[in-house]
């Protein structure tokens, strides 16, 4: 190819502009690349299995995963979703290779001198004028698409090879007239409903069954109600509080901190001011002369003693600053732009600057105080020291037990739980029965700790696990396997479906004596208030807008052919029911039509093109398939990436 290349340029053919399409063809190559998100540490182990055979050709295992890895660049993926990822590079693999097998049958190629020129469109650089730089290109092959130069020749033959069977389903696609006239009707229609929402979540409070009636609920529905092992717990804790409030820092222990953080108290010149910014970004010159002037109103205010913070909230510019009076508190040298800093870093205190011009616009500069680059004293610090020291003696104290802590459990876990507490000054305690994916009592939502309860036999102490609290030792105490629910036991839990199951049951009746009412003539709103319902008016609507708490208007489809003061039968919406009547429909404007017909027309080509491309790529794998020519191996595939459907 590369000679290809070299032999055409010297026949003086010229290169062409890079254009959007070939762009989006490098693209299109890289998709693989940037689209599949990661799968390369979640690796599989290389196999000679064909996992599909493509015109006598085999794709194995070991090449799949090979295109993985130049996918996914190390990162990692759930295991749940690495069958999923697998098969999309097969699919990708297989089209490729029924491609190429279409392509002799029909005797379609991509020719060499085809190849070349899409090369010059895409890396122009690699040419000076009609000479071909081979090191050039091979820098940019690499540098710039990320590949090496036979990878990226073979990808680019695979992408154009696409294109021209792209071009040969599609070439005859086109849209009509009066298609573009039903999509743009379809997009621009608009209707307006009076309608009412019966939301069975509202109606499950009042739903109170008798005891009879959840008993006899509970009895129809026995199976659902099981109950999973729980476990109470005793436990040891090492309570950072309790160490807190015990330790003491030493003025040795802070002044070594202070020593050895000195560099943290290092103050730098610094002016702590208040600014009204009047800006002028954008303006032109005879509204900057109409700002400066405004600028130099306010400035004279400030200069004769106005409250300089009341003339910030009000004039400044500066939407960060102007609510607090214009403070920008402290800054230090090198912060701000220099005409800004020079003016602030020489006014005296309690002074109030000329206008200062910066690129942003006009400012009106106070300084409050200056403040000399030093460092801090240790008296100056002790107090926000202090708490630092205190805290880092406790982890440090904590640290030490705790690993004393984890010591004495391996020498015997299975020691009493007093004994090690009574030796390490532990506080003990018991938390309440709870399943396996209930929080502990006292230590929240500790995963490890859970664990480590349900891991545990009775009597055995588990390893010091951290916890917000503390670091705790915890032992069964109590176990109540899993077993199948009295109806005390779960008398929550069946209310809650009983309400759940009978609520829907009452919003669907009622969704259904609401249309009957007011199909029968009555209004909807007088009908819907008989029955404790609510209606409200929409604005008008098009399929791509919305409907408050009802949703898309795709969801209520048949409003738009409905004519205008009927009222629909009960619709199931996202769980709720929806009665509702026809208050008017929006008339399309024609005109516009005449604004959206190209885009309208390019959408539905694509469209139109991508399913015929789609339909293509089936009916040719299916008849592949049919010829003997493509085969899928099921068992190879589950053993690379996990179960999936073939």
């Amino acid at each position: 190819m590369l000679k290809s290349i070299q032999q055409r340029d010297k026949e003086g053919n010229r290169w062409v502009k890079i254009t959007m399409g070939v762009l989006l063809g490098i693209i299109c190559l890289s998709m693989l690349t940037y689209l599949i998100p990661g799968l390369g540490s979640s690796t599989f182990n290389a196999s000679p299995d064909s996992v599909a055979t493509v015109g006598g050709k085999d794709i194995t295992a070991f090449e799949v995963q090979q295109q993985l890895n130049l996918a996914t660049r190390g990162q990692s993926v759930p295991d749940a979703l690495r069958g999923f990822y697998a098969k999309q590079v097969l699919d990708q693999m297989v089209f490729k290779q029924a491609l190429e097998v279409e392509a002799q049958r029909m005797g379609i190629q991509v020719t060499n001198d085809e190849l070349s020129d899409r090369i010059k469109q895409i890396l122009p650089a690699a040419w000076n004028g009609d000479v071909w730089l081979k090191d050039k290109y091979t820098t940019e092959v690499e540098n710039r698409i990320g590949m090496q130069v036979p990878q990226f020749e073979e990808y680019l033959r695979d992408q154009m090879l696409q294109e021209k069977f792209h071009q040969l389903v599609t070439d005859a696609i086109t849209v009509s007239p009066d298609e573009i006239q039903r999509e743009f009707l379809r997009r621009n229609e608009k209707v307006q409903i009076e309608y009412a929402l019966i939301k069975p979540a509202d109606l499950a409070s009042t739903i109170q069954p008798s005891d009879a009636e959840l008993s006899e609920y509970y009895s129809k529905h026995v199976g659902q109600y099981q109950v999973p092992e729980k476990r109470s717990a005793r436990y040891a804790l090492l309570d950072l509080n309790r160490l807190r409030g015990t330790a003491q820092a030493s003025d040795a222990a802070l002044h070594a901190y202070y020593n050895a953080h000195v560099e943290d108290y290092m103050v730098a010149n610094r002016v702590h001011v208040e600014h009204i910014l009047f800006k002028t970004i954008g303006k032109t010159d005879a509204e900057i002369a109409e700002i400066r002037q405004k600028a130099e109103d306010v400035l004279k205010k400030a200069k004769s003693g106005a409250n300089f913070e009341d003339l910030a909230k009000k004039f400044s510019e500066d939407d960060a600053t102007k609510p607090k009076g214009g403070d920008l508190g402290w800054i230090i040298e090198g912060q701000t732009v220099p005409e800004f800093q020079q003016a602030a870093f020489t006014l005296p205190k309690g002074s109030v600057s000329d206008l200062v011009k910066t690129q942003y616009g006009f400012h009106i500069i106070k300084v409050l105080d200056h403040e000399s680059a030093h460092t801090k004293t240790f008296d100056e610090v002790r107090n926000t020291i202090q708490p630092v020291v205190l805290e880092e003696q406790v982890t440090a104290q904590a640290n030490k037990i705790s690993g004393d802590m984890a010591a004495a459990v391996r020498q015997s876990n299975h020691q009493p739980l007093d004994d090690v507490a009574k030796k390490f000054n532990l506080q003990l305690g018991e938390s309440a029965p709870a399943a396996a994916t209930d929080p502990v009592s006292a230590f929240g939502n500790s995963a490890e700790l859970r664990a480590a309860l349900f891991q545990l036999r009775p009597g055995e102490l588990s390893q010091p696990i951290q916890t917000s609290q503390g670091d705790v030792i915890v032992t069964p105490k109590d176990i109540v396997p899993a077993h199948q629910g009295t109806l005390a036991e779960v008398r929550d839990r069946v209310l809650a479906d009983y309400q759940k199951d009978k609520s829907l049951e009452l919003a669907q009746s009622k969704a259904a004596e609401l249309s009957k009412l007011a199909q029968g003539g009555e209004a909807l709103d007088k009908a819907a208030k008989s029955l404790n319902l609510t209606t409200k008016t929409s604005d008008s609507f098009s399929r791509t807008g919305s409907v408050p708490d009802v949703g898309a208007g795709t969801l209520i489809e048949s409003a738009f052919t409905m004519p205008v003061n009927q009222v629909s039968a009960p619709k199931l919406v996202s769980g709720n029911w929806l009665v509702y009547r026809i208050v008017g429909h929006e008339p399309v404007i024609q005109n516009e039509l005449i604004l959206q017909a190209d885009q309208i027309r390019q959408q539905l080509l694509q469209a139109k093109q991508n399913a015929a491309y789609d339909a293509f790529k089936t009916a040719l794998e299916d008849r592949l398939k049919k010829e003997g020519k493509l085969t899928i191996n099921a068992d190879a595939m589950k053993r690379l990436g996990g179960r999936t459907s073939l």
